[in-house]
């Protein structure tokens, strides 16, 4: 049995649980010891995303294949075709076919944001002037890889 009670019209003095998640959540302090684990997780996935778009841009398999979880899936939307599902293998062997895109230089750009860190779950965010990615990356063996993406095409 779930006892439910409310906190509606009391002050913070009469309920000292809420009061002390608050101090809890909003203390700085309390906080200090992850952001430098913090800062350097989103350094790594900033770096495994770059790595990744990098390495397309140049036709460089290998440096994008090592940014791939060993089961990274794709989902590619577009507006004007049906969504499109592509896995790890297919995506490595249509870089090395195709090589370097081809593609003006003012196209090759790119902006990764990171979203969110959950421990070994990171989400972030890749945009460039064709399309947007949404990654899922994972940690495994003390090394970020990208699990998913959900690309929308301009």
């Amino acid at each position: 049995m779930f006892l439910v009670r409310s906190f509606a019209g009391r002050r913070a003095h009469e309920s000292p649980c809420l009061a002390l998640s608050f101090l809890l959540l909003f203390n700085p302090s309390t906080n200090a010891p992850n952001n430098k684990a913090s800062k350097g997780n989103a350094s790594a996935v900033r770096a495994t995303v770059t790595n990744y778009i990098e390495g397309y841009f140049t036709g460089d398999a290998q440096r994008m294949e090592q940014t791939l979880h060993t089961h990274y899936l794709k989902h590619v939307i577009h507006a004007d075709t049906q969504m499109d599902e592509i896995i790890g293998r297919q995506v490595m062997k249509n870089v090395r076919r195709e090589g370097k895109p081809d593609l003006p230089a003012a196209s090759k750009t790119e902006k990764v944001t990171v979203l969110d860190i959950a421990g070994d779950i990171a989400s972030a965010k890749l945009v460039t002037p064709g399309w947007t990615d949404y990654m899922t990356l994972s940690k495994v063996n003390g090394e970020w890889k990208i699990l998913s993406v959900v690309q929308r095409i301009d």
